[in-house]
């Protein structure tokens, strides 16, 4: 499996016009606090690599999957998933939102604190 690190994922968003960056989980999580540019397709979507093929602009597009922190396996699970389904460029974000945030990156969302 493919892992990124803070400073990978911070060049695939300053880069890549193609593919996605996706937030795996629910809906009320990624409202409350998500990577900007960051989509969500939670995974517990029936049709979730369905989602993530028509978000991402096909199976050959560049994809970052991530989810709360480093004990979150929800990512894992993700990116597990869309390599079964055919996908040829997944990559993990295994810090997540919590690994973002502890970096010093700013979140978007309704729960984010600002200083």
């Amino acid at each position: 499996m493919q892992t990124i690190t803070t400073e990978e994922l911070r060049q695939f968003i300053a880069h890549h016009t193609d593919g996605a960056i996706i937030n795996v989980l629910d809906q009320t999580s990624y409202e409350a606090k998500h990577i900007p540019g960051s989509i969500n397709v939670p995974l517990s979507d029936p049709d979730f690599t369905d989602q993530v093929e028509r978000r991402a602009a096909g199976k050959d597009a560049p994809v970052v999957v991530y989810c709360a922190s480093e004990d979150c396996n929800a990512s894992e699970k993700a990116a597990r998933q869309l390599r079964s389904a055919g996908f040829t460029d997944v990559r993990d974000y295994t810090l997540g939102v919590q690994g973002w945030e502890i970096e010093g990156y700013q979140l978007q969302g309704d729960n984010v604190h600002t200083s």
